[in-house]
């Protein structure tokens, strides 16, 4: 998965978080409601703009982040 396909960052939407291109939907959006209990098929019912591999882009670029901050404590 190349999440870069999916999210990009824009200083001037949503004060510069990773948002699904094309809309205002920041990945934390996403991931929260995943956390909150949401399944795919909720959240792609509640927002049909995002695409499942807009959900899957938003956990490889929160795993990515994870990886670099995580690799950084070493």
């Amino acid at each position: 998965m190349k999440w870069q396909e999916h999210i990009s960052i824009n200083p001037s939407i949503r004060s510069g978080k990773p948002c699904i291109k094309g809309t205002r939907i920041t990945v934390y959006d996403i991931l929260e409601y995943l956390a909150g209990g949401m399944s795919e098929d909720d959240i792609l019912a509640d927002f049909p703009d995002l695409t499942r591999d807009d959900i899957r882009a938003s956990l490889a670029f929160a795993a990515t982040r994870e990886r670099r901050l995580s690799n950084s404590a070493l």
